[in-house]
């Protein structure tokens, strides 16, 4: 009975070892498992968490397993080290089962020797135990990762933040990865507001609607109305039968009073639409009342800017006719003196200016009269394009035309070396570049230049 009873205790402990044998050998399997699973940056979530389950972080099937064949076997706080035994790799679990069977004595003796090497296998990893036991099995947005709409794309909470987590875990086969100092992306672009304009800019209005949009703009002090509201009327002051209505709702006062504006974007627009409106005859006799104001507005304004391009064409067209040229006859040095400054767009727009009063013969006397920069004779050189050399031979055959027929060539002791006559009559300077010009390659400006000769 002794020997059966010691068979049966000796068959208990050899099915009780195998069973921790087992659970030891599945949580390690479960442990390599998760450490392959960790160095690969496009696994699945599903996979990532079924395994951090079964390295026993966080509760499952192993942990479970592992807990109760170590209670079987030994005391609750031998049972609670066992739980680190999961944390050791493959080889470590075959080196202690070698030992375990190899050892003599009795079962006892067996099992200690099994744990006492399990335990220090366990303690020697302690600390990175202790690592991967922070990782929550909760996840969250990562911070270093930008907000959703910001660059990189989007987040996915659960997927970013579990793999944030396993990048700080710092296993011994895993990358080392810098983490990112990016910060969430907190500054947006701010859109002005929508206003309440009840039109598009493009839109062809009737009566009824520009009596509103000149209301909206005579109220509204907010700048960004201004600008929409001046544009819509001067898209509409392109038709004819606008031109009228706009006047005739008292539109003209209306616009002309914010070219006195210190925003150049609002004159740039007050200017374009008046220019619209000027093609009207009877607007202009309207507009004629602001033509020193916006001809002073253009000298002083920064050269080459928009609103000085936008006063120039105002200016231009209400030169066109011969009923308002007197009143810009003091600015006739200023515009001599912006054809020199300017860029090349300046110098087309003033050029036609001056042509306008080229071509009415009651202006001559005050135009040749007035001091140029002795500059202005560059000019005539064949380096310019097309539209700047016909514009100039234009302007010199018109004068020279004007001085013939008004008789001025017998009163030039009036004028000044400095003067325009000077300049383009008496010092042949003009006349030898012109005759330069007669073997240009282009044949229109070939032609613009013998008959200009041919009236000399």
């Amino acid at each position: 009975m002794g020997r059966t009873r010691e068979a049966g205790c000796v068959a208990a402990g050899v099915v009780i070892g195998a069973g921790a044998c087992y659970c030891v050998y599945r949580l390690t399997w479960g442990r390599d498992e998760s450490e392959k699973m960790w160095d690969e940056d496009d696994d699945d979530e599903e996979e990532e968490s079924s395994d951090i389950a079964e390295t026993g972080v966080q509760t499952g099937k192993g942990a479970n397993a592992g807990m109760g064949a170590g209670a079987r076997l030994h005391s609750d706080s031998k049972a609670k080290a066992e739980v680190g035994v999961e944390l050791k790799s493959g080889p470590d679990v075959k080196v202690g089962a070698h030992s375990w069977a190899q050892s003599g004595g009795s079962l006892e003796a067996k099992a200690k020797a099994l744990f006492s090497t399990l335990k220090e296998q366990a303690s020697a990893k302690a600390g990175k135990a202790a690592r991967l036991g922070t990782i929550s099995g909760t996840r969250a947005l990562a911070p270093s990762l930008p907000c959703p709409g910001g660059r990189g794309g989007g987040c996915h909470p659960t997927r970013s933040g579990a793999r944030a987590g396993s990048k700080a875990s710092g296993k011994s086969k895993g990358r080392a990865r810098a983490k990112s100092t990016r910060t969430p992306a907190t500054a947006w672009t701010v859109r002005r507001g929508k206003f309440n304009f009840p039109y598009k800019i493009d839109d062809i209005l009737g009566t009824a609607d520009l009596q509103k949009v000149l209301n909206i703009l005579e109220r509204t002090n907010d700048p960004f109305i201004q600008e929409v509201a001046l544009v819509t009327l001067g898209n509409n002051a392109a038709y004819s039968f606008n031109q009228n209505a706009i006047r005739e709702l008292g539109g003209l006062p209306i616009i002309a009073k914010l070219i006195k504006t210190k925003d150049p974007i609002i004159r740039e627009k007050a200017y374009n639409a008046l220019n619209n409106l000027s093609v009207n005859a009877e607007n202009q006799g309207k507009i004629k009342a602001y033509i020193s104001q916006v001809c002073d507005d253009t000298m002083i304004c920064r050269l080459d800017s928009a609103v000085q391009m936008a006063g120039l064409r105002l200016l231009t067209n209400m030169t066109v006719t011969n009923h308002y040229q007197h009143l810009l006859s003091y600015s006739f040095p200023d515009f001599f003196a912006l054809l020199f400054l300017g860029n090349y767009f300046t110098k087309i727009q003033i050029m036609k200016l001056i042509i306008n009063f080229t071509e009415n013969p009651a202006m001559t006397r005050e135009l040749v009269s007035c001091k140029v920069p002795s500059e202005l004779i560059s000019l005539f050189n064949k380096e310019w394009d097309r539209e700047i050399l016909l514009n100039i031979l234009t302007l010199f055959e018109n004068i020279n035309d004007n001085i013939k027929n008004e008789g001025l060539a017998s009163s030039r002791k009036e004028f000044s070396r400095s003067s325009l006559f000077f300049l383009f009559k008496e010092s042949g300077v003009c006349v030898k570049k012109i005759k330069a010009l007669a073997n240009h390659s282009d044949l229109v400006v070939k032609v613009k230049v013998l008959k200009v000769l041919t009236k000399l």
